[in-house]
């Protein structure tokens, strides 16, 4: 394989998506990949940021670090999810502007969307009506770092891009009780269940609401290829004030469809029984990835398959099933 030559700075490289990422240039033949623990850069920190850039003579920047969490996480914390967020974008997006970086990948959230947005979400619906109460500190930080890289590509001509990924499982994933979201939590509640010989799982909610998931290795495959894209192909399917790109598989099921698959990946042979005192979110979130697919890229990693591989990495999480 030919090497390729560029210097990547991978922003957030420890997380589930910022791994995925350097999973996926690796594959491709990039071997000159810059990459920072929290100890080593707090992105939050501008003077730090600023020093970093300086001397590192970077090339293309994929910026995946985030604070992230599930619905408990954003609705206990939500000063932190709004600044650090906010901290982290400006700080990467202005400086990488700074030291003549062109080139930069944002990776958002489909939560950016109106918490009743047409469904399937188009790109076309960000802006047009309130969002989801339970993370919009989160969904207005991501907002802010689609309009970053817009802002710095209209006044400095840069090629800044930015990919909305809907809900994202895979390994690296956070299993954390009470601050992860619903693919790791199922995981962890069943796995824990079933070694206990529990005979059911509480699941929050009615179990009705919809979701669509998406692998995070097909997601690091679609960061990697959007970013390879020549600017007019990329530029064809978007405008300066509406640049960013859905990234998806244009597939939902149920909670209570995905608790079952969770609990037939796992082995539990309990019941299911949800609580609807606990709150749902959004009643459905489906991306529209017709503007990805009309450039070229489509998921490739069943549910049941991700699954399956989740599970084996979170039951053994040095293992290499998925590509590491």
């Amino acid at each position: 394989m030919e090497e390729k030559k560029k210097r990547i700075y991978v922003a957030g490289h420890r997380g589930m998506v910022g791994s995925a990422i350097v999973r996926a240039l690796n594959v491709r033949g990039y071997a000159d990949i810059v990459t920072r623990t929290h100890a080593e850069l707090d992105l939050t920190n501008q003077a730090q940021v600023a020093d970093f850039f300086a001397s590192e003579r970077i090339d293309e920047v994929y910026l995946a670090a985030a604070k992230v969490g599930g619905i408990h996480a954003n609705a206990t914390y939500p000063a932190e999810f709004i600044y650090q967020n906010l901290m982290i974008e400006t700080n990467v997006i202005h400086q990488a502007w700074k030291t003549g970086i062109n080139k930069l990948l944002f990776l958002g959230s489909s939560c950016i969307y109106p918490r009743l947005a047409t469904q399937p979400m188009a790109e076309n619906a960000l802006l047009t009506g309130p969002l989801e109460p339970t993370n919009e500190p989160y969904a207005i930080a991501k907002i802010a770092g689609i309009k970053l890289c817009e802002s710095y590509n209209r006044q400095y001509g840069t090629d800044y891009r930015s990919v909305m990924p809907t809900n994202l499982y895979g390994p690296g994933d956070n299993y954390h009780p009470e601050n992860s979201h619903v693919i790791p939590a199922l995981i962890r509640r069943f796995h824990e269940a079933k070694h206990a010989s529990s005979k059911e799982v509480v699941i929050w909610g009615t179990g009705t609401p919809k979701r669509e998931f998406l692998y995070v290795d097909d997601m690091a495959d679609a960061s990697v290829y959007v970013m390879e894209l020549e600017r007019e192909a990329y530029d064809l399917h978007t405008r300066p004030m509406q640049s960013h790109i859905n990234v998806g598989t244009g597939e939902d099921i149920t909670i209570r469809e995905l608790a079952e698959a969770v609990k037939e990946t796992v082995g539990f042979m309990g019941a299911l029984v949800f609580d609807a005192d606990k709150p749902d979110g959004a009643p459905r979130k489906l991306m529209d990835v017709s503007n990805l697919a009309g450039m070229g890229w489509t998921a490739k990693t069943s549910l049941m398959s991700g699954l399956k591989r989740t599970y084996e990495h979170f039951q053994n999480p040095d293992s290499t099933n998925s590509s590491e």
